[in-house]
């Protein structure tokens, strides 16, 4: 795999290339294989009162809080 991942951008005939991330991709699929693109362990704690404020993947996703509301 390594060595078809560093041949396959150096190649410079096309079809040579092509062959070469089809071969990449067909492996990749029958090992099951999986790109991880990010990954952060993250606690999330709130208060009961707070109600309808929704975790998300992103920080920038809590800048607008419409739909949350207190419940006291």
């Amino acid at each position: 795999m390594d060595r078809l991942i560093d041949e396959q951008p150096q190649t410079l005939d096309f079809a040579k290339r092509l062959k070469l991330i089809q071969e990449l991709d067909q492996r990749l699929q029958l090992e099951g294989a999986r790109t991880m693109l990010g990954w952060a362990q993250e606690y999330f704690l709130m208060w009961p009162y707070v109600k309808n404020l929704v975790p998300h993947q992103s920080e920038y996703n809590y800048g607008r809080m419409q739909e949350v509301w207190l419940d006291k």
